[in-house]
């Protein structure tokens, strides 16, 4: 008899193991295959197929009775269906009182606010099988823990934040997933990645790998990488099965929004200094006939940095430019004239840099949020922004995934990286719908979603303006 066990991260399967089962590679020593952990539902179809007679012995978890409050929005029912049908003969074989999981496999790219949180939890609910949660953050591990418990009103197992305790419902970082994968890897069902485009990084795909969980879905704003990674992400989760933007939900389930794109100049004095730096940088590239046309060609310049000088000395150059265009002084002049023009609404504030974080903070009064801002300290500044006790709140980053943001309807960019992923996150941050985040329907006000704004503010002439417009 063949029989299939859980060991290290992998399937172990002993026996008279047949040829051609995906991912199992023969040890002809023990007579026994082997595969990663991920390809446990793949294995149990090919047996299934093949009427292969097997002792199953990988999953060491029960099924659970979970119910939950939450109506879904018509979309979130959509998108939650799109998932549930990408395994419609696993389904079938559960309904009929057959033995195997199911297994639906994909990710769900929606904006930031559309409640992919509730989404999250209803698969939860549908499938019935202990789960784990995989999230970036420690402020999102609290986050999830806290609705789980709020809605299935039973224990919540964390990995993270200081705690390594298992339960059948458990919330856990990327990190601690990642440490835990070989010893807990037979314990779910289902696994729920949050802001899933981090699976794709070197080492925490190996989450996706060494566990066995055959039901895996993605939750996301911003599927696509720049390094092209997703493409890993989707032969561990699947691949994107529902897809909304905010232009899609604006209006009757996010904020309507308008974007406003605002150039000024730099000073004379920040003008000569970027030409200077820019200058430094172009030039280097021409002499060593360099063309940055791809990621790949610009850590070739960052290599050649190591060795070569006058490389090292462009890079230099070219971080001062940005720092030029990204922090010019006429870019806090006009955030001054929004202020003014927005005196009664809560503003966001975004930047790349601490520096200039601690500088509007200290010009217009303001509670600023950087990595160097304790936990309690970021609940307090939020929760009084939540109150309305602080209008406005500048951030470096830190608020663009990950932490629940109260409520705000207008959003300033001043500086930031330009990448698409980044310019969703911070609209996404005004793009609440009225009167709620992702909390039930019956907790509304009634009044719907307001209008948000969202300014960017570049410079012009300069690098930054090019991004914009290409981005745009």
């Amino acid at each position: 008899m063949l029989t299939l066990t859980f060991e290290d991260g992998t399937v172990r399967l002993a026996g008279d193991v047949p040829t051609g089962l995906p991912g199992v590679e023969r040890d002809p020593r023990s007579r026994t295959g082997r595969a990663p952990a991920v390809r446990y539902h793949a294995i149990q179809r090919a047996l299934s197929d093949q009427g292969v007679a097997h002792e199953d012995c990988v999953l060491d978890c029960q099924s659970l009775r979970l119910r939950s409050a939450y109506e879904l929005r018509e979309y979130q029912q959509t998108a939650l269906d799109a998932w549930l049908h990408t395994d419609d003969a696993v389904s079938e074989a559960a309904d009929a009182g057959g033995d195997d999981q199911p297994a639906p496999r994909g990710v769900l790219e929606l904006p930031t606010g559309s409640g992919k949180t509730v989404i999250g939890i209803e698969a939860i609910e549908r499938l019935g099988v202990p789960t784990l949660v995989v999230v970036p953050t420690v402020d999102l591990l609290e986050q999830w823990r806290d609705e789980l418990g709020r809605e299935f009103d039973v224990p919540i197992g964390q990995f993270g934040g200081g705690k390594q305790v298992g339960k059948p419902l458990t919330v856990a970082t990327y990190d601690s997933a990642y440490l835990r994968a070989d010893d807990v890897g037979d314990q779910f069902g289902l696994l729920v990645f949050d802001e899933v485009h981090h699976l794709g990084g070197e080492g925490y795909r190996d989450i996706g790998r060494l566990f066995a969980a055959p039901a895996r879905l993605g939750l996301t704003a911003t599927f696509e990488r720049p390094d092209g990674e997703h493409e890993v992400i989707e032969n561990l989760v699947g691949p994107v099965v529902y897809q909304l933007d905010a232009e899609d939900l604006a209006g009757d389930h996010l904020a309507e929004y308008d974007l406003k794109r605002i150039e000024v100049a730099l000073t004379p004095e920040e003008r000569e200094a970027y030409e200077r730096e820019q200058d430094t940088f172009t030039d280097y590239l021409a002499q060593s006939n360099i063309e940055l046309r791809s990621g790949s060609d610009y850590q070739e310049l960052v290599k050649r940095s190591g060795t070569d000088p006058r490389a090292r000395e462009a890079l230099l150059a070219k971080q001062r430019a940005r720092e030029i265009m990204m922090n010019a002084d006429r870019k806090v002049e006009e955030l001054a004239s929004i202020r003014d023009r927005h005196r009664e609404d809560r503003l966001i504030v975004f930047t790349a840099h601490t520096d200039l974080v601690y500088r509007l903070s200290e010009r217009f009064l303001v509670p600023a949020i950087t990595g160097e801002t304790t936990a309690d300290e970021r609940r307090e500044i939020l929760s009084r922004f939540r109150e309305g006790t602080y209008s406005t709140v500048v951030t470096a980053n830190v608020l663009n995934e990950g932490i629940d943001v109260p409520d705000a309807n207008v959003a300033v960019v001043l500086s930031g990286s330009g990448s698409e992923r980044e310019f969703t996150q911070r609209l996404g941050r005004i793009l609440r719908p009225g009167g709620t985040s992702d909390r039930r329907d019956g907790e509304d006000d009634g009044s719907g979603p307001g209008r948000a704004l969202l300014y960017e503010i570049v410079s012009e002439e300069t690098a930054e303006e090019r991004v914009s417009r290409r981005r745009r």
